[in-house]
């Protein structure tokens, strides 16, 4: 049997449903259920009918899940899985923040801790975080965290002026203009796809600006266009290979400390592997748990974001 087999007889037998990132290594989303971005993922969290959700991504990912699910058991392949994202932003901070300015609304991402989301007024994602912004009180004072890079984004889009986190995603923030000319230069006709995490310097130079899922649909809808530069983490190229199968795609690289040009991938979703996965399921563990006060809170934001979606 091979370790794909021993997955899916697990969750069959567990009745256990897969949820994998558009960002985990290839295998992992080969053998999931579920297959998505952070909304799709929680939308499908809040509706499925498993026992049990094994969520393959990052630590946030498991812990909104449980906030969505206090009935199931929610494990995640490595506890370890964190975010950079998440970390940018402390619960002791925000509440800081809040006690100085207790009139602002707060909006954050769903790549915030449990602790975060329970201090927030409304999360988002980067799917439906311009519709939401929109649906906001224009005389409101607003507070967007943690991606300061995302939240300019979304002030330019809406003429708002939210205050910003000054946070942000170590794989976006790292891209280079340099190099990303240096593709343009050689793929001139190619359409630059690019996340809203992304500097403003990335995001000047692109094409088509949108989130995960966002990017992968436009590559599937667009079958006429032979390439795309692809700047974000590169794991969805491997859906937009299925989705559009004779177009070639180019990952923007990073170039390290070292002056090394690599793949900018994020070593946290790197960390779901099968092995981890099928032991996951058989041990049951780890299970993400969020203390009960907490999640109460958290998902009044949480639910205002898919009401709102």
């Amino acid at each position: 049997m091979s370790i794909q087999e021993e997955i899916r007889q697990l969750a069959k037998a567990k009745n256990a449903v897969i949820m994998a990132h558009y960002y985990c290594e290839n295998e992992v989303q080969d053998v999931a259920d579920v297959i998505g971005d952070s909304l799709a993922l929680a939308q499908k969290a809040a509706q499925t009918d498993a026992d049990i959700i094994v969520m393959c991504g990052v630590h946030f990912m498991a812990e909104t899940a449980a906030i969505l699910c206090p009935n199931k058991k929610v494990l995640i392949p490595d506890a370890t899985a964190g975010c950079s994202l998440a970390d940018s932003c402390s619960a002791q901070e925000l509440a800081q923040f809040k006690q100085q300015h207790p009139q602002t609304l707060v909006i954050s991402y769903v790549n915030t801790s449990a602790d975060v989301k329970a201090l927030s007024d409304v999360v988002v994602t980067s799917s439906n975080a311009l519709k939401i912004v929109h649906q906001m009180p224009q005389d409101a004072e607003l507070l967007f965290g943690p991606d300061a890079n995302l939240g300019a984004y979304i002030n330019k889009q809406t003429h708002r002026q939210m205050m910003l986190w000054h946070g942000g995603c170590h794989v976006h923030g790292r891209f280079s203009a340099q190099q990303l000319m240096a593709i343009k230069a050689q793929y001139p006709q190619a359409p630059v796809l690019a996340h809203p995490e992304c500097g403003k310097d990335i995001l000047d130079l692109s094409d088509v600006i949108g989130s995960t899922q966002a990017l992968l649909s436009y590559v599937q809808q667009h079958p006429e266009i032979p390439a795309f530069v692809i700047a974000t983490e590169p794991g969805v190229i491997h859906k937009m290979q299925q989705a559009h199968p004779k177009a070639q795609l180019i990952a923007v690289p990073y170039v390290d400390e070292n002056g090394m040009v690599r793949c900018n991938q994020c070593e946290y979703m790197r960390q779901n592997t099968l092995v981890k996965l099928r032991d996951c399921l058989r041990n049951e563990a780890p299970q993400v748990t969020v203390d009960a006060d907490v999640a109460q809170k958290a998902l009044v934001p949480i639910q205002r974001m898919l009401s709102l979606s």
